[in-house]
């Protein structure tokens, strides 16, 4: 079933875009191959291959559990964890580790039968290790970064090995779509290995090495309880330079490549060495407000600070609208409850003036932003440019992944901050006035409680719809760009998304045809 179907009638999925996906190729080889490219598929795939990966965002640590970040969810999700349900490249929820659930009438109990898989140790993944999972997710000590995902979550029984029952307290439309990402991944009971660094998985791959500051490394799990892996093994590399990634593309070393600027588009477009796919993304670069800070308390501030920024003057200097879009709130286009928000603080400096000088700041105004390294410091520039053209000075504050996680994420000691949000559902966190932006609107909070609990799409997506304008105009943050999600390959490297790539990478169809 789509994941959009999935949330009407089990009302209790959210939903991810629906997108094209380069999957697997399967058996399908063209039947009258007439070049290299198509020869090489039609004599099958290589699988003795080593695929390397070009990423840019390390992980600080391994445990899923416990540390936050894109980069944990990206590279383990799907290939070393895997949670009850999962969901595909076009959008549909379907089985996991169990069956699709069977779910009451009042929408508040889930029935899970397992499917026999196994971890990598070759123990069986019982329902006593999902109860385990969950119930680690939801204690009151947990520090899960998921944890507010399984909110709805009353009690998980396992009544046999073979069997997961979970009851929610409420209707909760999004409790299928976390079941998907790091809340529902399941990991062993008993388990005493360090999550850190190691792992207790069930997916396709295991973890082999991890080169800390280059590359992580996974190897196909032989003895893989679904469908083997068509590659022995897969090398991310973090090359955060886009000068040396593209180096490092054209020497060879790198078979798959994650696109973030237009010059390795432009370098590679007429080059057939490679193959281009793009797809769609609910990446958003929000320039984040600290609402509980000084003057960005006035909705004033924060509404000049986005009336003096031109998306369209920064869009063109980052590679035009191939790779990103104009977007008006915390909402990509292929959700069902997008608006275009875009009229709402347009660009418009003399506006931004005069706000600023009725908020108490006509003299000037001086605000810090802090933004992680892994970032070039392209938007940052833009940004010092166009608020010095309001009367607003940036200092620009440089920081390691892992100090912008503790600095800005965990204690909110900022006044700007600049990140890429890759996640879907984000809308959702504006309902928390505990997130690092600290933006507090009742009605808010209100409106995603009942959009959550709601009895159908179109209830939900009129409630969402509702949240989205209103966080527009309290302006918290500000939306920069949409992204697109753009991957260069070698020819006869296919099996890998094309979608939301920043969020989850998984390769379990992964395959280089043979030569």
């Amino acid at each position: 079933m789509s994941l959009r179907a999935t949330l009407a009638l089990a009302l209790a999925a959210a939903l991810l875009a629906a997108g094209c996906s380069a999957g697997p190729s399967g058996s399908g080889a063209p039947a009258n191959p007439t070049n290299a490219a198509d020869q090489a598929v039609a004599r099958g795939p290589n699988l003795d291959a080593s695929v390397t990966v070009r990423l840019v965002l390390e992980p600080t640590s391994l445990d899923i559990t416990k540390v936050a970040g894109a980069a944990l969810e990206q590279i383990l999700l799907g290939n070393i964890y895997e949670g009850l349900v999962k969901t595909g490249a076009d959008g549909t929820i379907g089985p996991s580790l169990a069956r699709l659930p069977e779910v009451s009438g009042d929408g508040l109990t889930y029935t899970f039968t397992l499917n026999g898989a196994t971890f990598h140790d070759g123990s069986p993944v019982t329902a006593a290790d999902v109860k385990h999972s969950f119930d680690n997710v939801v204690a009151k000590d947990s520090v899960n970064p998921a944890k507010a995902s399984f909110a709805s979550v009353e009690k998980v029984t396992a009544p046999d090995d073979g069997t997961v029952v979970v009851k929610l307290s409420r209707r909760d439309t999004t409790f299928l779509y976390a079941l998907t990402g790091r809340a529902g991944a399941v990991l062993k009971k008993g388990a005493s290995n360090d999550l850190a660094s190691s792992e207790n998985g069930s997916g396709p791959y295991r973890l082999k090495d991890w080169q800390r500051g280059s590359s992580i490394t996974f190897v196909r799990d032989d003895s893989y309880w679904g469908t083997r892996s068509r590659v022995a093994q897969i090398v991310f590399r973090y090359i955060p330079d886009e000068n040396a990634a593209l180096n490092a593309l054209r020497t060879g070393e790198i078979d798959v490549f994650t696109v973030n600027g237009a010059d390795q588009l432009t370098a590679v477009k007429d080059d057939p060495s490679f193959t281009v796919t793009s797809g769609p993304s609910n990446t958003i670069f929000v320039l984040g407000f600290n609402n509980s800070r000084g003057p960005l308390r006035d909705p004033r501030v924060r509404h000049a600070l986005r009336a003096a920024v031109d998306k369209d003057g920064l869009i063109t200097i980052l590679g035009g609208d191939q790779l990103y879009a104009k977007v008006g709130s915390h909402v990509s286009p292929t959700d069902p409850w997008y608006e275009d928000l875009t009229s709402i603080d347009a660009h418009d400096k003399e506006s931004a003036r005069k706000l600023l000088a009725d908020a108490g700041h006509g003299s000037g105004l001086n605000l810090e932003l802090t933004v992680p390294n892994i970032y070039p410091p392209t938007i940052a520039d833009y940004l010092t440019a166009q608020y010095r053209d309001v009367g607003v000075t940036l200092k620009v504050n440089t920081v390691e992944f892992a100090v912008w996680l503790d600095k800005v994420y965990s204690k909110a000691d900022y006044d700007l901050s600049l990140v890429a949000h890759v996640e879907p559902l984000t809308l959702l966190k504006y309902a928390d006035p505990g997130y690092y932006w600290r933006y507090d609107s009742e009605d808010v909070q209100t409106w995603t409680g009942e959009a959550v609990a709601a009895k159908d799409d179109a209830e939900r997506d009129g409630l969402l719809r509702k949240v989205a304008r209103k966080v527009a105009e309290d302006a918290p943050a500000d939306w920069l760009l949409l992204g697109r999600s753009t991957t260069i390959a070698k020819p006869g490297v296919t099996g890998f998304p094309d979608n939301d790539t920043a969020s989850r990478f998984d390769l379990s169809g992964l395959q280089v045809a043979r030569i």
